[in-house]
């Protein structure tokens, strides 16, 4: 299995045509902290038989802590979020995120621009989990996860506390969400070639992603090389900026 987990891997169907209205993040994180919560055993089993894919990439790849076919597995998960410190972030997820339906419209809106660009590409099933402050998004077999603990705000005092600089918390927050997805998506499908061109490379991506949410999210010079580049007709497509090697 793939597993691309990006530090700081919609409910939307597999298919290439997809409207606003049909579109709607899967909110595992719900079920998730009533289980680590309160131990329900129907949370758990919810867990099991709706999102297994989730439940595994989230204790096994992001977390791990195990196999999830251990028989100790899912003590383990429950008494691991027994912290103070993640039973405080649960709460604060809980108490910010309790509605999405902005970033259900923003990323339904960004995902759709992005399709119309690069039609070839297949949309990810998107569902929202609480990490423990590891990866802010999680790629594999085309979902995509995103870890709220990692979005609560720049000045959230448990960042500055566990020594996350300013640069950093900068994009520890909600409108960093939508950028993020889209991101580290298109990094999962077009990697990057090598490391002497991981800042183009990573510029390029940024580009597309300044180009799909008509705003510039990302300033830096491999951008503003790109855009220049794509401007000026170097690159005849958006997919074979990305698939180059320059």
């Amino acid at each position: 299995m793939m597993l691309c987990c990006i530090g700081c891997e919609w409910h939307l169907q597999s298919k290439n045509e997809t409207s606003s209205t049909e579109f709607a993040i899967e909110r595992f994180d719900l079920v998730e902290a009533r289980y680590l919560s309160t131990g329900d055993v129907a949370a758990l089993q919810q867990m099991n038989t709706e999102y297994p894919q989730q439940t595994r990439m989230l204790i096994e790849d992001l977390l791990q802590l195990g196999s999830v076919s251990d028989a100790e597995i899912n003590q383990r998960f429950l008494l691991y979020f027994q912290d103070s410190t993640l039973q405080e972030i649960m709460s604060e997820v809980g108490r910010q995120y309790s509605d999405l339906s902005d970033i259900d419209k923003s990323l339904a809106s960004a995902f759709a621009s992005l399709h119309e660009l690069l039609p070839q590409i297949e949309l990810p099933v998107v569902y929202t989990q609480i990490g423990s402050l590891d990866q802010s998004v999680v790629v594999g077999q085309h979902m995509l996860g995103i870890s709220l603990d990692k979005y609560l705000g720049a000045d959230y005092p448990l960042y500055v506390r566990y020594g996350y600089s300013e640069h950093q918390r900068h994009s520890m927050k909600r409108d960093f969400i939508v950028p993020d997805c889209i991101s580290f998506y298109l990094l999962s499908l077009y990697p990057v070639p090598s490391d002497s061109l991981r800042h183009q490379h990573m510029g390029k991506i940024q580009c597309v992603v300044n180009r799909v949410l008509s705003r510039l999210v990302f300033q830096n010079e491999h951008v503003v090389v790109a855009e220049k580049k794509m401007a000026e007709g170097y690159y005849s497509s958006y997919l074979q900026m990305l698939e180059s090697v320059d």
